[in-house]
């Protein structure tokens, strides 16, 4: 049976453009064929999930149920009262698929869930902003049949980029003009190429070609010295994953955005030129923006606001502080209940306070700002972020705790 994985081969968005090329057609003339969106992205999802992933499309059935009955009952409850007992409840309930997805192989031997499926995390993100703008009464037009095009637009499905529910429901319920509908076709075609020169063929060299051959130096290093393993090997492993991550994922995220162009849906970027951050604190507004802002405005936020509204600590420098360890504590969680990825959060969050205090301090100094300074910076915040990628690749944990190499 066919199975076909999202944006993973050329040949994959050749039947993306026959089978939108109708509803493409229909944005130029003025009109959105939604029905025929509705059954075209239907169709795509299905195949995502034949053969032996057939189990998660099952997964993705019952949990598209569940969250359409709770954020549709939350939004009926939320027209008539506010108790904040029930909105933790609503987002917990929200949240304990993509929590069990997560522990289930921490505590199963790394066995993976059987309700997970491709795409759970971008999907619960969904849900629970829209479950937190309904609370904050920002969202009032909640359509349930909206949420599930929301929930299941196509070329988000996989791996985001994370919309907001009425930013989208904006586009969603008008029709380009003409003119701006040539613009989306232009931006699309232009993203999609820039992602094909990103993933396949930058992202094939660093992480195809060149990644395997460090790693292996490393591992055979790292057998000879008996130690941690540090090497000029290892130093190339991690600049060279750091930037497969991005060409690989800045790559898929192009496609995203580039065929919601072609659908009319101006779906927000993702990344924006990361590795000129002349700051940590930058580089996250430059990052995986839409997960960026995402946990800045829901988890961050939400956090301060909390402690300052009940005064559990008195110094707003504090404040942030700990806002900053919840917010990337939970970000390293997100990714996985592994000590790397937890590691890779809590040095975020190092990272991003000890910016602040240096901040504080430059400006209290009234130390000078240049041109060798910034690229001073861009350099260190560089490096800085590829050790933290470094961690995150797990590729320490087989350094150290599972190197099998055999020297020869």
């Amino acid at each position: 049976m066919i199975n076909l994985q999202p944006y993973g081969n050329p040949q994959y968005f050749v039947w993306l453009f026959i089978s939108f090329l109708p509803l493409m057609i229909g944005l130029y003339h003025g009109q959105r064929f939604q029905c025929y969106e509705t059954i075209v992205s239907l169709l795509f999802i299905s195949l995502m999930f034949t053969g032996a992933k057939y189990q998660q499309g099952i997964a993705i059935i019952i949990y598209i149920l569940w969250q359409l009955a709770l954020v549709t009952g939350y939004a009926h409850y939320r027209r008539r009262n506010n108790r904040t007992v029930y909105f933790y409840l609503a987002v917990l309930l929200s949240s304990l698929p993509l929590i069990i997805v997560k522990v289930t192989p921490a505590i199963a031997g790394g066995q993976p869930s059987l309700i997970g499926f491709l795409g759970i995390s971008y999907l619960t993100f969904k849900a629970v902003q829209t479950l937190m703008e309904l609370r904050d009464g920002v969202l009032k037009d909640y359509s349930p049949k909206l949420f599930l095009h929301f929930l299941l637009f196509f070329p988000t499905l996989s791996s985001g980029p994370i919309d907001r529910y009425r930013r989208f429901a904006k586009d969603y319920a008008t029709v380009p003009t003409k003119a701006a509908y040539l613009d989306f076709l232009e931006q699309g075609v232009h993203q999609i190429l820039l992602g094909f020169f990103y993933k396949f063929i930058l992202g094939y060299l660093f992480g195809t070609i060149w990644l395997p051959q460090l790693a292996h130096a490393a591992l055979h290093n790292q057998a000879i010295t008996h130690g941690l393993g540090l090497s000029w090997a290892l130093v190339g492993y991690m600049y060279c994953y750091s930037l497969y991550l991005f060409f690989d994922f800045a790559g898929y995220s192009l496609f995203a955005t580039g065929i919601s162009a072609w659908l009319g849906i101006a779906t927000p970027a993702n990344f924006n030129q990361p590795f000129k951050a002349k700051n940590i604190k930058d580089f996250w507004n430059r990052w995986h923006m839409s997960l960026s802002f995402w946990f800045r405005d829901y988890v961050f936020m939400r956090f301060t606001f909390l402690v300052m509204k009940h005064h559990w600590i008195k110094k707003r420098v504090h404040v942030a502080q700990f806002a900053y360890l919840a917010n990337f504590l939970l970000m390293g969680f997100w990714h996985g209940v592994t000590w790397y990825y937890i590691v890779y959060g809590l040095f975020h969050a190092g990272a991003i306070i000890t910016n602040d205090a240096w901040l504080r301090f430059k400006k209290r100094r009234h130390l000078p700002s240049n041109r060798l300074t910034t690229a001073l910076a861009i350099f260190i915040t560089f490096n800085v972020v590829c050790f933290s990628f470094l961690i995150f690749s797990g590729f320490l944990n087989t350094l150290w705790f599972h190197n099998t190499t055999i020297m020869k």
